[in-house]
């Protein structure tokens, strides 16, 4: 197993606070649980704390991006997405503002923080918004890829983090392409498109179907705005019928985006796993993701059962 992705970006902060004196990073008085904290140790005179306010938070990330800083700013993504809406609307994207906002402990995987704490909606809010990037990276070498591309890149960027250790998918030559699906797996039986912590889900089910001769295309999509929309209509054309995989309501997430370029395009079956339409609650991360079906069984379960149909 390998670090969690709030981890990889607590250690990307500090490699990116040598390479650019203009990184700057703010967060809201949970530095410890976000990792931020590895960068407030080295660079203390470019870290705030703006507190348990997090519309001040992004409004000062606003303020330092116009005055040519690259703020990266972070707390959890219920309160990111939540309670900073109206900010990150008119202050960041509106303007077009080099804000980065990298909100950690995002989906169900929170576990016993509960309902309260666990976003489930976060996609579906940042997805909604002009001129913002949504990036969710599966693993620790991602992570860096990602954290270092989005303080090159001009212009708002939500970066979607997980508390939870996730296995390690990418060797140390993966480079990030901005906007572009991954395809971690040639197949023509079906296509997974999956995204974060479920990729490597997705993975482990495709080696077990693969086993029992079934051949499953895996494409594992780190950028879901601006969606990659010629992976998925490839896929859409050249296989039965597609599966997406998210730590995510099915609402407003990586399905209904791929479902809306399939219809579009190249109508197919598309088959959303992910939260379906209820609030999280308090349970260890292992039972959550089982009690939604966000395991690789169920994935081979479903796999299985719609190719027999």
């Amino acid at each position: 197993m390998g670090l969690a992705t709030r981890e990889a970006y607590g250690k990307a902060l500090v490699e990116l606070g040598k390479e650019n004196e203009n990184i700057v990073v703010l967060d809201a008085d949970l530095s410890k649980s976000t990792k931020t904290a590895d960068f407030a140790k080295e660079y203390p005179n470019r870290f705030i704390n703006a507190g348990i306010a997090e519309q001040n938070l992004l409004g000062m990330g606003a303020g330092l991006a116009r005055y040519g800083k690259v703020p990266f700013a972070s707390t959890f993504a219920v309160f990111a997405t939540g309670r900073a809406f109206e900010i990150i609307r008119n202050s960041i994207c509106y303007p077009k503002a080099n804000v980065k906002i990298a909100a950690t402990h995002a989906g169900i995987t929170v576990g016993e923080d509960g309902g309260s704490h666990q976003s489930i909606e976060d996609i579906a809010i940042m997805n909604s918004l002009p001129n913002m990037s949504v990036l969710v990276p599966a693993d620790a070498k991602e992570t860096n890829e990602i954290i270092k591309y989005a303080a090159k890149h001009v212009g708002p960027v939500y970066i979607r983090l997980g508390r939870l250790n996730s296995e390690d998918i990418f060797g140390d030559d993966y480079k990030f392409e901005y906007g572009k699906g991954v395809c971690l797996k040639e197949g023509d039986d079906c296509t997974i498109i999956s995204t974060g912590l479920m990729s490597a889900m997705a993975k482990n089910a495709c080696e077990t179907l693969k086993e029992q001769g079934i051949n499953v295309r895996l494409i594992h999509m780190p950028t879901i705005k601006p969606i990659d929309r010629a992976i998925i209509e490839k896929a859409a054309k050249e296989t039965k019928f597609i599966l997406t995989c998210e730590e995510h309501s099915v609402i407003g997430g990586l399905g209904q985006i791929v479902a809306s370029v399939t219809s579009e395009t190249v109508p197919t079956k598309v088959i959303k796993l992910g939260i379906n339409d209820v609030f999280g609650e308090s349970a260890t991360p292992a039972q959550l993701l089982e009690k939604h079906g966000l395991s690789s069984e169920n994935i081979v379960n479903i796999i299985k059962t719609n190719l027999q149909k």
